[in-house]
Parts: C-alpha cells; structure tokens; sequence
C-alpha cells in the first residue's frame, strides 16, 4: 500500500482490518484532507468513504485533549453506529482516543455523562443539534466536520438542522461533505460553509451486478437456521460469506454450523490481527468453506473466486446490500447471493431493490412439513447407502430375534428406527440453540 497514512500506531489498526490497497477515493480525498483542504465527494456506498474521512480525523486528533475535536453528521442510528464501530477498530492500537455515537430516542442525560473525554462524535442532525444548544457539545472548538450521505439527510428534512449546526463553526473549519448525488440543494450548502472546497468524483465500477442471481427466501424465525442449512446443501461452492448483522449471532452460527460438519469459522470485532489473518489465511486457502461476518468484520477483505454470498440478515443499512453482495460476482466471473427474510421483512427486500436498481428472485424454500419430508428423503438415502457399502449381516439375526421376542414384524421396527432417528434429530437441532440463532 502507498504511504497514505504516516502514523505507524494507526497503520498497525489499517493492516489489523486486512486491507491490501487503497480504493480510488482514498487515493484521492486522504492526502487533501491531511493538507486541510476542504472537500466535496460524490461517491456510493462501497467505495471506501468512511476510511476516506475517518483516517485523516484519527490522525489529527490529539489523545491528550479530552475535547470534542471532530464531528461526524450522517443520516440515521444505524449508520452512526456504523461508523464508530469501524473507527474504533482502525484506532484500536491508539492510547487515549474516544469515539462516541449520538442519536435521537435514547436519554440525552447518559449522553452528556458519556461525552466527557471524547474526541470524535458520530450522530444524527436532530441530536447533535440539541447538544450544541446545551452546550455539551461545542462547535468552536472542533476542527474538522463530515456529512456523510448528504443528500440523504436532506431527503429526510435535515436541511434546516444541518445549517444550523455548521452556522455554529468557526467560519474557517475543515468541511468535508460526501453525496452520491449532488442535487442543488448540496451545492448551494458547499458555497455556503465551504472554503474553496476540492470536487472529487469517484464512479463505483467493481461490481457486476449482472452476473450475480440475486434470491431472497421468505422463511419463519423458527426455520431460519434450517433455510440456511438446504441453501448450503442445494448449492456447489467452495467459498461462501455468510453475513450477520452482530458479534453475537456470528458466534452462534459459528458454534452450530461446526456441530453440523462444515468448514466455517468467523470474523467479527473482537478478533485481534493475529486472529483475523489466521481465518483469512484459512479461507484464502480453501481450508474453511464458509466465512460468517459482520459488515464491519468484512471491510478490507479481498477474496478471490466467492461464489455465494449469503444474507442471513438484512442489513440495518439497505446499501450495504450491494457492499455485500459484491463480494462475489467479481472479475467476470459469476456468483449467487440469497437473503433470509421474514413477512414482515418483505418491505425491506422491495426497498433494497427500489434503492439498488435490482430485482431479486424469490427462492421458495422447505416448511415445516416439507424439511420434515425433506429430513426422511435425506435418512432414506443415508440408509441406501449404507446397505450398499456395509455388511450388514451381524446386524440382522439381533433384529430379527427382537422382533420374534416381542410379536412384531420387521417392517414395524424399521418404522419405529425410522421415526427415533429424525425424532433425535429434531431433538438435538432444537437443544443446540438454533431458535436463538
């Protein structure tokens, strides 16, 4: 990687998340923003933005200053969250620095409390703004402002917010605005607050969505583990990313998916570098088949020929979709993507395909009833087997005289076996924690 970032500490965090290049808009906006320029970045969801900015404010922030120095504005909870997830594991091997999510619906009073020794805040127009009036946050003192997703805060009506709050300023702070669409009202905000702001324009081309076949699958939260299990065996590949919207749940699904026999392993937060390269390593190698992620486990993961990809949530953000899904279908090769979801998710499939420009296929999977019969076909063929490939003959005297001792026939006990064998095997899914998954 080119010496874009100079802080050896913060480099340590960089190479921690796996990445091996920088992306076109991180080539371009990082040294302008490390040059204190000010910066307008029209760009979509993928391409690197939250590296883009946060790199550079992590770099400038001074540890020992326990004042609020940089501020983040961006759409929603669940992006905010987002970005500070991902901050906070690019400045894992820093000393002293705070990062701090802030949004409406939770209470202002344990915010303030949380605020003390921050650095960087990341939060919604509304929130932040309040904070400013309480004069818990102060914006005289910061030197760096971003608004991610422009243009979707002004779609929400946060204009009036937003201006407020950069009126606040000082007149001469870096202002760094990213928008994947640049509508007039965007422009007019840059003439406004910004200081001869640098226009970069970054067209996302490292996806082909044609050669993905894209699926989502309606399916119960009593079934949602077993619709990922025939997905998995109705599919030929030799690597799969399996997407979790938590930490949680990628444990979980790791710990019943190694039960059931399959190559897996996970990546999430938590894992230090040592850990993530030796999983990285695994599944470069083939030596894992199916990787379970978060999206912020994922950044900077560069993975030849994935074939599937594989929703088990739908991501809080819906443009994370195509962040996800893009992680096969790559270098003219073809791929395949599923989404679980439940009836009252639906809603967000057709948002995800209004917002993507896609359509996606419905893949009609098992029932209850149906995994039921679909449980027997797969015990019957076991069987098959079995009775090909074994001598069976030390078995067949014993069951035999069994059945003469207790007045049944042998047909009788075959049923019964039949009926013990998926019994215990619906006993033993519904004991490993699957509901919970």
């Amino acid at each position: 990687m080119e010496e874009i970032i100079i802080d050896p500490i913060l480099k340590r965090g960089i190479e921690s998340m796996g990445y091996k290049e920088w992306t076109p808009i991180q080539k371009e906006v990082i040294p302008l923003l490390k040059e204190g320029k000010d910066i307008i970045g029209q760009a979509k969801t993928g391409t690197g933005k939250t590296a883009t900015f946060g790199l550079p404010i992590l770099e400038k922030i001074d540890c020992e200053c326990k004042k609020v120095q940089a501020l983040i504005i961006c759409p929603t909870r669940e992006l905010a969250m987002q970005i500070v997830e991902e901050l906070r594991m690019y400045a894992r091997y820093m000393q002293g620095i705070r990062i701090l999510p802030v949004y409406g619906g939770c209470d202002i009073n344990q915010q303030i409390r949380n605020l003390k020794g921050v650095q960087i805040v990341v939060g919604t127009p509304g929130r932040l703004l309040d904070h400013i009036r309480r004069h818990t946050i102060k914006p005289k003192q910061l030197q760096m402002v971003v608004l991610d997703e422009a243009d979707e805060m002004l779609d929400m009506g946060f204009r009036e917010d937003i201006e407020t709050i950069l009126k606040s300023m000082n007149p001469e702070i870096q202002t760094c605005l990213f928008s994947a669409t640049m509508p007039e009202e965007i422009i007019q905000i840059a003439k406004n607050y910004q200081n001869n702001p640098q226009f970069i324009k970054i067209e996302s081309d490292t996806l082909t969505i044609d050669l993905i076949k894209q699926y989502y699958s309606i399916v119960s939260k009593e079934m949602k583990y077993n619709s990922l299990i025939q997905i998995l065996n109705q599919n030929y590949f030799n690597k799969c990313i399996l997407f979790c919207n938590t930490k949680k749940r990628v444990s979980l699904l790791v710990e019943q998916l190694l039960k059931d026999g399959y190559n897996v392993d996970g990546l999430h937060g938590d894992l230090n570098q040592k850990q993530r390269n030796l999983v990285m390593n695994k599944f470069r190698k083939g030596q894992i088949r199916i990787l379970v992620c978060t999206d912020i486990a994922a950044r900077g993961i560069d993975v030849k020929e994935v074939q599937m990809v594989i929703n088990y949530d739908i991501p809080d953000e819906l443009e994370f979709y195509i962040h996800r899904i893009g992680r096969t279908g790559r270098a003219g090769k073809k791929g395949v993507s599923y989404t679980l979801c439940t009836k009252k998710e639906i809603s967000k499939i057709h948002q995800i395909e209004k917002l993507c420009h896609i359509h996606m296929i419905e893949k009609k999977l098992f029932d209850k009833e149906e995994y039921r019969k679909y449980q027997q076909r797969q015990l019957f063929e076991q069987i098959l087997k079995v009775t090909q490939e074994e001598n069976l003959q030390s078995y067949i005297s014993p069951v035999y005289r069994f059945c003469k001792s207790n007045s049944i026939s042998p047909e009788q006990f075959m049923a019964a076996s039949v009926k013990l064998l998926l019994e215990r095997n619906r006993y033993e899914k519904s004991n490993s924690g699957n509901k919970k998954i």
